[in-house]
């Protein structure tokens, strides 16, 4: 498989992050996956924004489930966006998708849109929580997953494994060859996040990664150079 550039919550880093407007950008700049982050309304939608409050990237204040989609539309998420619901994110752009969940609950609101969509060939679901992981892995067979880690031990690939996780995405920061070797050698793809630096790119192209998450859309051009 080539390696893999995948926009971090669209292109955040030119554009309003996890906005219809950072995902076509991101398409336009040719990423070659979109990454995004799923909350649930109080009313149960599933809504596109990477915090559990809205107070960081728009200009309303509260926990995410405390309000009703009606009530996030409402908001600023940068440069006059809405706050999306996944299906439009699916309807704004053709790319794949790689859909991180933060809990179960999410994991169940989301197999049900991948069923409804037809997803699987589409949609890879990745969380920091090997629960979340294993829900939707049993709920939607055949799905891609990955376990996410910022900080992890030895026993991150048993983890994967055990939840039936097809990669692991690790940060760049911490990353080791042995960690790569590791994962390689259980058959796991790895992506190292987050690679906003030709420095960092290096790196993961040196481990031989799968593939790098980023901000921006210029890291997927010089990585055509550091092959």
């Amino acid at each position: 498989m080539s390696f893999l550039t995948i926009g971090h919550r669209g292109v955040m880093g030119v554009e309003p992050e996890n906005t219809l407007r950072s995902f076509v950008r991101a398409e336009q700049a040719g990423m070659d996956a979109i990454e995004l982050d799923l909350h649930l309304s109080k009313d149960g939608a599933l809504v596109v924004m990477h915090d559990a409050e809205v107070d960081r990237t728009t200009d309303g204040t509260g926990p995410i489930a405390d309000k009703t989609l009606a009530e996030l539309r409402e908001l600023d998420a940068g440069q006059g966006e809405r706050i999306p619901v996944f299906d439009e994110v699916l309807d704004a752009v053709r790319a794949p998708l790689q859909a991180e969940i933060k809990d179960v609950a999410a994991a169940r609101a989301l197999a049900a849109v991948m069923h409804r969509r037809d997803l699987v060939g589409r949609v890879e679901v990745s969380s920091f929580h090997d629960e979340a992981v294993a829900e939707i892995a049993r709920l939607v067979p055949g799905v891609r997953t990955v376990l996410i880690a910022s900080r992890w031990g030895p026993d991150i690939v048993e983890r994967a494994r055990a939840v039936s996780a097809g990669g692991l995405a690790l940060d760049v920061r911490r990353l080791t060859l042995e960690d790569a070797e590791r994962a390689r050698a259980a058959r796991l793809r790895v992506i190292g996040w987050v690679v906003n630096t030709p420095q960092h790119l290096r790196l993961v192209r040196a481990l031989e990664l799968d593939g790098a998450t980023t901000d921006y859309p210029e890291i997927r051009r010089t990585g055509r150079f550091l092959a």
